[in-house]
């Protein structure tokens, strides 16, 4: 998703296209959307109009998620403007899904409301990435070495898959595919302590530390850091199974510094 602008060309809510077979119908928002203005937006290009849309029922669900793969792999650039209409445009759907899903960009400190424009990226630098880092293994390691000491080895064989599914992933070049195995593989490791909790908050560290810095950063790294990334989480894996609590500590502490420069 390649966006090169900055503003809206017009803003506001969107008229309502008519659905295709299947698609879900977005009702439109009443009210004042924060960020943007509600002046009338002419209708979209005629080929705008034929492009495939979201076919899923939670359109905004769709759309979060896919601006979230575009902040990872760089597509939503830090500092930059975006407005829900044009973004709705890219998509093929209408403002109002797009706009719901910066909201919760925005609660999740992604992005910031500009009044009558848009959505700005957040400018990160290497302090705050450093610090995520710091706080995800001051998270985890622990909880890593209480799991090597509980599990039984057949538990930890069954997440070989996806420890095998990262290195694959980084093996694309695709940055957003890796940060979503990536994701997996340590939700799947977390979730063996049994804590909803301690998951959904290492979740949202995660994948904040994903999110690239201004001019660089974990946004910019190439395949042999991804591949180098993920290859970490099957060492990993063979250290829990042998039940060396030093090699999980070592490994698992390298894996966090790193990720303050790979996410």
């Amino acid at each position: 998703m390649k966006q090169g602008t900055q503003g809206s060309s017009g803003t506001g809510l969107p008229r309502t296209r008519p659905a295709a077979a299947g698609e879900a119908r977005v009702p439109r928002q009443a009210g004042t959307a924060r960020g943007e203005h509600t002046h009338s937006e002419p209708p979209a290009p005629e080929a705008a109009r034929e492009r495939p849309v979201v076919q899923r029922t939670s359109v905004r669900g769709q759309i979060l998620d896919a601006l979230r793969a575009a902040l990872v792999a760089g597509d939503l650039r830090p500092g930059e403007v975006y407005s829900a209409p044009v973004l709705g445009e890219r998509f093929g759907v209408s403002a109002t899904p797009v706009r719901e899903a910066m909201q919760q960009l925005a609660l999740e400190g992604a992005v910031e409301v500009v009044p009558n424009r848009g959505f700005r990226v957040v400018e990160r630098g290497a302090r705050e990435l450093a610090e995520l880092a710091e706080v995800r293994a001051l998270i985890e390691v622990p909880v890593l070495l209480r799991l090597a000491r509980t599990v039984p080895a057949e538990r930890w064989a069954e997440l070989r898959p996806l420890a095998e599914a990262t290195v694959r992933a980084a093996s694309s070049g695709c940055r957003a595919t890796y940060a979503e195995s990536d994701r997996g593989f340590h939700r799947a490791v977390l979730s063996l302590a049994g804590n909803r909790q301690l998951v959904q908050i290492a979740e949202d560290l995660h994948r904040r530390a994903q999110w690239p810095l201004v001019g660089g950063g974990p946004g910019m790294r190439g395949r042999a850091d991804l591949v180098a990334d993920a290859h970490e989480h099957t060492a990993l894996l063979d250290a829990l199974i042998a039940r060396d609590l030093e090699v999980v500590r070592a490994l698992a502490s390298e894996h966090f510094s790193g990720a303050a420069g790979t996410g």
